[in-house]
């Protein structure tokens, strides 16, 4: 899917955990408007490997239930690069809090 094709409600549904959903909408919610196309360029590009390593999880969830063990596969977690590559990129995470008192 392109960029283009996501909306927030597509890439929320796209991301397999809780948190990671939760952190989608605050940064959609806290980031400044102009600093927004680079934060959803972000997330969209995070939903994308997810989405590209679909079939491959489908693949081993089928294996074991037909055979009953863990494919042997070479995997790396990559949830970590993931998130970190949707981080918001601009400022400091610290000024998402402050209001416009």
């Amino acid at each position: 899917m392109a960029h283009e094709d996501w909306t927030v409600d597509r890439l929320h549904v796209a991301l397999p955990h809780s948190a990671s959903r939760q952190q989608l909408l605050q940064d959609v919610n806290l980031t400044p408007i102009e600093d927004l196309p680079a934060v959803l360029d972000g997330w969209a590009s995070a939903a994308e490997q997810l989405e590209s390593a679909r079939p491959r999880i489908e693949a081993a969830r089928a294996h074991m239930k037909t055979r009953g063990v863990v494919p042997d596969l070479e995997t790396r977690d990559v949830t970590a690069d993931i998130l970190r590559d949707a981080e918001p990129r601009h400022g400091s995470r610290d000024d998402r809090g402050r209001g416009a008192a």
